[in-house]
């Protein structure tokens, strides 16, 4: 069986939750869920919420030895589909020709008021 690594990144901040940024299994990464809480994006509007976490996603995939054409799955949590064409730009500029399996959710609020998205990501390495 697999041994579990579970990772948390010191460039992202120290987490103050009982959770890690991402956990390694076999040749699969799952991340948690990534928001732009407490990051100067953490005030502004879903495409500047959205550019921040594929930031830190690309911290952890980097840091994994692997990158946005090894991506499976994600899991997009949105607070409203108002801008949902502004974030389908961003998407496809961050997976590039490397389309995931994707589900997007909507939801009343996430944790925080300000946040207005959250992805979770699963990568092969």
């Amino acid at each position: 069986m697999s041994k579990l690594i579970r990772t948390n990144y010191s460039e992202l901040g120290e987490v103050k939750v009982p959770y890690v940024h991402s956990v390694k299994h076999g040749n699969t990464l799952y991340m948690s869920g990534m928001t732009a809480f407490g990051t100067t994006a953490q005030r502004l509007g879903i495409v500047e919420q959205a550019e921040e976490i594929f930031n830190q996603i690309r911290i952890i995939t980097s840091a994994e030895g692997t990158d946005f054409s090894a991506l499976i799955k994600v899991t997009i949590i949105i607070t409203s589909f108002e801008q949902i064409n502004e974030l389908r730009k961003v998407l496809h500029r961050n997976y590039g020709d490397h389309l995931p399996a994707c589900s997007l959710v909507e939801v009343s609020r996430l944790f925080s008021p300000d946040l207005a998205i959250e992805i979770e990501a699963i990568f092969s390495l």
